[in-house]
């Protein structure tokens, strides 16, 4: 038998040696935060503890044999990093676990992994019901590539339950939503979605961004893919863009196929922020939401406050609907709305400014889930490209501040607010 022969039928339904199961038995029920620190790594020969990071573009293969089954499916293992690579596996395996998946796709951004559903669930005829309360580039991304490839888009109140099924059309393949959503904190009522999407034979896709798996499980709830922008809480210190996609095994291999030829990639370097990020989850969430909670009360009561858009708070609308979906208690996000009321001398714009620009702490940035409180107007930054009538659609109203509490003693949160609101 000659040698290429040997290497031909050793190759045949194997898998490399860096693909064998986690360091951590995922099968022993272990708690998220022990997930968070151990599952999805995988050691190397050389013993290391903490997670490498495999700055690598390609791999080498023992025969031209061995690369042909790596290339034919045969063999599982690493073909190319820009859509195999041991650090951004480390990651998906690590996320999946979190959200109860049982799978994930790591993708180059948040917005990477929102094209990446919409080219892998959807086609020419095809309609996307979202819901009106929504990231501006989500509601671009919709309406101005998808509709142009011939997807019908259409929009209802994330609240209004019956206007969902009523929206519902023979041709409806995927319900898409933001849950808290993004600027307003709404909620959807996840498990009523779910069971309108089986009836129907659609896919419910939530975006859990705001969330994260720390204070809820979209799966468990009956989602079918869950979406995320890792930028956000996932690496918690605003250093690398990333996203990723969760759900079945076989859904992500759709995900995956347009990641692999599309080149969405995550790089090794970000995919390695996240893993370590995802260490500090579970216990990042816990303050960020403890700030939060007390942050919303002060502004509920100040009264050049008009409305806060917190779930948290027990008057909200969505409150008990939040308190079933979030399993950590008392987690309800850190991500809120509030509505400055306008003065004499200013508008409900020139209001808002004014509060945004007398802070001398808090981060005037569009970026949230920052260890770092960071605060914007959306109306002029995050939904700026929708038309008037949409963000009146939305919600986002001129007077409207979008605060990403972070994790600065509360005190200090609260004293930079109080600048502006109190000279108002």
């Amino acid at each position: 038998m000659s040698q290429s022969q040997t290497h031909d039928e050793s190759s045949v339904n194997k898998l490399d040696p860096n693909w064998r199961n986690d360091a951590l038995d995922l099968g022993l029920d272990y708690g998220m935060q022990t997930i968070a620190v151990r599952a999805g790594q995988h050691r190397t020969d050389e013993g290391e503890h903490s997670e490498p990071i495999f700055t690598t573009s390609s791999y080498v293969y023992t025969s031209a044999a061995d690369a042909a089954a790596h290339f034919d499916g045969t063999k599982t293992g690493n073909v190319y990093s820009r859509h195999t690579n041991p650090s951004v596996r480390t990651f998906e395996r690590r996320l999946a676990a979190l959200e109860n998946g049982e799978r994930a796709v790591a993708t180059a951004s948040g917005m990477g992994a929102i094209l990446t559903m919409c080219l892998a669930y959807l086609k020419a005829g095809d309609h996307l019901l979202a819901a009106n309360q929504l990231f501006g580039s989500s509601i671009g991304l919709f309406n101005n590539y998808m509709a142009k490839f011939g997807v019908e888009v259409s929009y209802v109140d994330c609240f209004d339950n019956e206007a969902w099924a009523n929206a519902v059309q023979p041709n409806t393949k995927v319900i898409y939503c933001e849950s808290p959503s993004n600027p307003l904190a709404q909620i959807c009522d996840i498990g009523y979605l779910s069971q309108l999407c089986k009836a129907n034979d659609i896919l419910l896709v939530v975006d859990n961004c705001f969330a994260t798996p720390a204070l809820q499980r979209p799966l468990d709830l009956g989602a079918d893919v869950v979406i995320h922008s890792a930028t956000k809480y996932l690496d918690g210190q605003g250093r690398v863009l990333g996203g990723a996609l969760v759900g079945s095994d076989k859904l992500m291999q759709e995900a995956f196929t347009v990641v692999r030829s599309g080149g969405i990639s995550m790089s090794p370097f970000n995919a390695w922020v996240f893993t370590k990020g995802l260490e500090t989850l579970k216990l990042r969430m816990q303050a960020h939401c403890q700030n939060a909670n007390q942050v919303a009360d002060f502004l509920v009561n100040h009264p050049n406050v008009s409305t806060v858009h917190f779930s948290g708070l027990s008057d909200h609308p969505a409150h008990e609907l939040a308190t079933r979906q979030h399993h950590m208690k008392g987690g309800y996000g850190a991500i809120m709305g509030f509505e400055v009321k306008p003065t004499a001398d200013l508008d409900s714009k020139a209001a808002a400014w004014h509060v945004i620009d007398s802070t001398r702490m808090v981060s005037i940035t569009n970026n949230l889930g920052d260890a770092k409180t960071t605060i914007t107007h959306p109306a002029t930054t995050t939904h700026f490209r929708l038309t008037a009538e949409a963000r009146a659609e939305a919600g986002v109203k001129d007077g409207l501040i979008r605060l990403s509490v972070g994790l600065e003693d509360v005190e200090d949160i609260i004293k930079d607010l109080a600048r502006g609101l109190d000279s108002l």
